[in-house]
This record gives C-alpha cells, structure tokens and sequence, in this order.
C-alpha cells in the first residue's frame, strides 16, 4: 500500500491555484472562460463609473485579435505602498487573490466585483499584463507576465488628469484557443451604456477598423424598445412602463407586452448580467402577478371559463430589470445567478404598488394588457383541448395514463410496432439507447415479476410491474381483452442470456399465459435471444447464446487465432450498438415466437429457452420463486 503523508499534500500559493484551477474561477478556459477575462476588467471600471468617479471607458481589440486593452477615466488604482504587504496597492490588487477595494461601503456603494479577484484572475492567466495608472500627477506603470511581477512600480513621468488602462494577452498555455470575438463584446459594452446612462463607451476593433461610440441618456427603457424591436412582434401598448426607485435595493426597470407568445427579461446586478436569473427575478415576476391581479379584481375582469396562471399573465412580456445592491451574493464567481433571499421581498415591494398605480392611471393601456393576458390562457386552454383529442383519436390505449418508465415508439397501435419488456433500468438504458424509436418502445420491470400461477387476480392486479404491462399494452386482461385497443404488433421478452433471465421470462410467459392468453393465440408474442458470449477470433467476431454454441463455435474454429471470449453478466454491460446488432435489428436477430398448445408453451419453446434437461432446468427455476409451485408441463 502507498504511503500517504505530509509531503503528499500540495499548498499552491499565490496565484498558483487560478493556473492550476482555471476552471473554478472562470467557469473553463473555452470561449466563454476567454471573454470572462475581458468582462472583469470592464467591470471594473464599469463599477467606477456607477459609483461617479468616471464617465468615460474605451476597450480596444487590438490587430492581432489575441489581447485587449480597457482603459477608464475613474479615480485611478492606488499606487501608494500598502501597509501591511510593504508592496504598492497596484501591486496587491494584480498578484494578491481577495484584495481590493470593494470589501468596504465607503470606497464604493454598489459594484459588480465583490470578490476581490478579478483583477489577479486576469494577470495569473496571461502571458503578458500592463498597468498604467494616472493619478497624484503622475503617470505609473507596471508588468506582469503569468502574474509575477517583472520589476516594481515604475514612474512614468508628469500626467493630467485620472485613471486606469489595463493591456492583456491571454496565455496559450491555458487557453487552447485565443480569438476573442468583437460582436460578443460589442454587444456587451453597448448593453453597458444602456445600464449606466450617462456613461460613454467606445469600442475600438482594430482587427476590422471599426469604432463604435456608445451613449445612451435614456437608458434601460431604449433598450428595452431596442429588445421589442428585435424579437419582431408587435407591441400590445405603446406606452412603456418605466420604473427607478430604491428601497431596500437600488432599481431600474421597463415593462412592455407584445404580441410574441413567450416571455423575455433581461436582469443585470450591479451592471453585471444573470443570465440563469435569481431572486431579483422571483420578486419582479411576483410583483407583476401581484399587480395584475389585484387590477382584474378590482375591476371586475376576471374572464369566465378560463383560470389566469402565472405563465399566461406574462405571456409575451418583455422586461428589462436592472438591480444596484450593496453585497450580492452571487451563484459562483462568473456571477451568472443572484442568491440574495432579500432581494426578493425588496423588488416585490417595489413592483406591485408602482405597476398596480400606472395601471390604475392608464386604463386603456391596462386593458389592452388584461386582454392579451385573456387571449393567452384561451389559446392555452385551447391547445390543451385539442392536444388531448388528437391524443384521445391517435391511441389505441391512453398515452396519458402510461407508465412512467415507458420509453415508447412514435408508431405505437401499428403492426410493426414492438414492445420490449427488460428487466432493469440499466439493461433498459442500453436498450433505449440502440433501438429503432420510430418502431421499438421499451418498457423496464424491477426484478422477478410476481408468479402469476400462485396469486390471485386480485393480487396480479396489485402488482406494480404486471400492472404496468398492461397498461402499456393498453388492450386489458382477462374478460376485460379487446385485441382491437392492442397498442403493438409483437410482445418481446428480452431478458438477460443467464439462468436468472430465464426465470424472469418464465414467470412473465406465465403471467400472459394465465392473464392474456389471446395474444399468444394471435402470435404476438416473442422471446428475444441475446448472446451470452462474444468470441473474437483473429477478425471475426460470432455470438453465442449459450455454452453449447460457445462449445460449438470454439471446435469449428480450433487451431486458427486464440479466442478472446467475452462474458455477458447482463444486458445492461452491453453496449447499445452492439444490442442493436445481435438483439434489437430486425434483419439480424433471432426471435422466438411462443406457441400454445395444451399447457403453458410447447416443448420446442422450453428446450429453446432451457437448453438441456429443459423440464428439470425450467422446474429447478421455477423452485427457485418464493412463492413458485410446479406447472404442469407437456
């Protein structure tokens, strides 16, 4: 046994981790792991200017498509020594994980960096990073490359004015792939101008020779008219409702209905996009359902025949929502989710009042709204009406009542349609996996089956595996059989090649013997043959269902290559191809069909089955159920 001590353990430090783990704090190193390097620089300084120490941010792509400079006109990175590293502030924010300045409220009120790694993020994943600092009259510099530091801070020389600039080029050792793409980061600096109005964003792609200026006064409700637009569905209303208020939380948001028949908001925190939402969301669709409702009460709107869901209220809505908190707990640090219980509460209380007194204040807006709304849940009611009659007309059995596991065919009722019974979800996954689904449904049963021949009815019906059956046969049992509701054209059992798998179709071939005796009558009813060995001699490759053949196979193909023999332990161990090709492809397989004669099945089925001593074999099987008592077998 290995040793395992002390000196096993690694401790990373520094900025080691981000290079080992990339993952954990850019989400991959993919385009997306990429382009996050690039939004927390911009945040950054996106977080200077909603805190008003900036009104100017330039991003350049530079020609070589492979590195970015950001640059602000915000207060500028401290340069002054820090007191407890003894190393300038530039130097701590770009090489310490946790430092930075938005850990305290009286630096900044809102921002979207909270973690205080972004910034050494960034430096511990490129090949090369450049600080540029104007601040105190100065102008000052500092290199990086993979994160540590080429020198100290340098003093550039006599500068006006205030800010940051921050060039970097990701490391290929890292990244497989470096090619930013300039539309992506168009459109996320231009949603930026829309979130922080006020600001001016430029955009310098120097790879195509374009420049892009990005100014928007109006803010959130012109990028809301600009989503309308886009998704080309008329608006139900003109009037779009703005909101900006605080309480709790800082909020901005637009509200407008079109005519598109599903929902599309947009949420950003503290400037930063949740593209898998989160509780800001929950209180803003809580707030509306509120407001909504308590309009169509108030006036008596409520439409008969039809009840209003959460879904219909806001079908076709389309929203911007924009929120400013001082300590957003996002989900991760790609920040895709707001987490905050609080925020929740927060926007409802905002929302519901506001909406409630504009809608109060603009009737025919309102109605329009509530109309569109009506219109909805019809439609709704409507598909449901109709999906459920074309359901009722095209199935034989009720696809609305079949059993959960049911993997069915899209050809069920056809004669060409089969019905695999498998013991076992894992044999069940293979067999889903390698069938036809146009004409090959799958239904998984958990274990041996209850032996029908020592139960009653009653009991047969309590069981859940027979019950199941039946229903996905759709056609019943007993006095209750209508072959004209039979929902396949053949029954296969396909059981495991083992000793268990054969009782598990004996006990089954029992059940339908006893139960549903026309459907072997009518010949719909079938044991599958699955090998239980594959041989592999030299290229060639024979399956054999038993040890007989194997035996066989092996003597007619003694002397050439060594065999390599492998061993079935189940269905579930095959690979779907390989089920498909010995067990599921009509072309290729072997199937037994099970015949009546004056007992259960005929001999040629049961030594089939069994293969030798068949009678003891299948009784020492059957011996084997708890509740097993002998059949009478010719």
């Amino acid at each position: 046994m290995a040793s395992y001590t002390a000196k096993d353990i690694t401790v990373l430090e520094g900025l080691e981790p981000v290079r080992k783990r990339p993952g954990m704090y850019i989400g991959g190193v993919g385009s997306a792991g990429l382009h996050h390097l690039v939004w927390e620089i911009v945040d950054n300084a996106v977080d200077e200017a909603m805190n008003g120490f900036a009104s100017s941010i330039g991003v350049t792509l530079h020609e070589d498509g492979a590195s970015i400079t950001v640059s602000d006109d915000g207060r500028g990175i401290p340069v002054d020594v820090h007191p407890k590293t003894k190393q300038s502030a530039l130097e701590v924010i770009f090489t310490v994980l946790h430092a930075g300045g938005k850990f305290e409220h009286g630096n900044y009120k809102t921002s979207g960096g909270l973690h205080g790694v972004g910034a050494s993020v960034v430096n511990a994943l490129s090949k090369e990073l450049v600080a540029t600092v104007r601040r105190d009259g100065f102008q000052w510099e500092q290199r990086f490359r993979q994160g540590v530091p080429q020198g100290g801070i340098t003093k550039l020389g006599p500068a006006r004015g205030t800010g940051t600039t921050v060039y970097f080029h990701p490391d290929s050792t890292i990244f497989p792939k470096i090619e930013f793409d300039a539309d992506l980061i168009r459109e996320r600096l231009e949603i930026a101008s829309y979130l922080h109005k006020g600001v001016r964003i430029t955009f310098d792609d120097q790879v195509s020779s374009r420049k892009d200026v990005f100014a928007h006064d109006e803010g959130i409700v012109a990028y809301l008219q600009k989503l309308v637009v886009a998704r080309g569905a008329r608006a139900v209303h003109d009037a779009v409702f703005p909101l900006s208020k605080e309480g709790g939380v800082r909020l901005d948001l637009a509200l407008q209905w079109t005519e598109a028949t599903d929902e599309l908001i947009r949420s950003y925190v503290n400037g930063i996009p949740t593209g898998s939402g989160g509780t800001h969301e929950g209180g803003l669709r809580a707030g509306i359902g509120k407001a909504i409702r308590n309009y169509i009460e108030t006036h008596n709107l409520t439409p008969k025949g039809v009840t209003l869901t959460a879904d219909d209220l806001r079908e076709g809505l389309t929203g911007v929502l924009s929120v400013f908190i001082a300590e957003p707990q996002f989900q991760g640090q790609t920040k895709d989710r707001l987490n905050n219980p609080e925020v929740q509460s927060a926007v409802d209380g905002l929302v519901r009042p506001a909406l409630e007194h504009w809608l109060n204040h603009n009737i025919s807006v309102a109605e329009a709204i509530v109309a569109r709304i009506v219109l909805a849940a019809r439609a709704r009611e409507a598909s449901r009406a109709a999906q459920q009659e074309v359901t009722r007309k095209t199935s034989p059995g009720n696809r609305l009542n079949l059993p959960g596991k049911l993997s069915d065919c899209t050809a069920s009722g056809t004669a060409e349609s089969e019905l695999f019974i498998v013991e076992g979800d894992s044999a069940g996954g293979s067999a889903k996996q390698g069938r036809d689904r146009t004409r090959q449904a799958i239904l998984p049963l958990r274990g041996k089956v209850l032996n029908a021949e020592s139960a009653s009815l009653s009991k047969v019906l309590e069981n859940k595996e027979l019950s199941d059956l039946v229903t996905a046969l759709g056609c019943g049992l007993g006095k209750n059989f209508d072959a004209t509701r039979l929902r396949y054209g053949k029954l296969i059992l396909l059981a495991d090649a083992d000793s268990d798998g054969h009782h598990i179709s004996t006990l089954l071939l029992t059940f339908i013997y006893r139960h549903l005796p026309q459907l072997i009558h009518m010949g719909r009813v079938y044991l599958a043959q699955p090998p239980l060995y594959r041989i592999d001699i030299g290229k060639e490759t024979h399956w054999a269902l038993d040890e007989a053949q194997k035996a066989a196979i092996l003597a007619q193909h003694k002397g050439r290559a060594t065999p390599e023999i492998t061993r079935f332990k189940g269905l579930g161990e095959m690979m779907p191809k390989v089920l498909w090709e010995t067990t599921l492809n009509p072309k290729t397989r072997r199937l037994l069909r099970v015949e009546i004669t004056d007992a259960l099945v005929t001999d040629r089925v049961i030594n089939e089955l069994m293969g030798k001593d068949a009678s003891a074999r299948f009784r020492f099987i059957m011996d084997r159920a708890e509740e097993a008592r002998e059949l009478d077998l010719t």
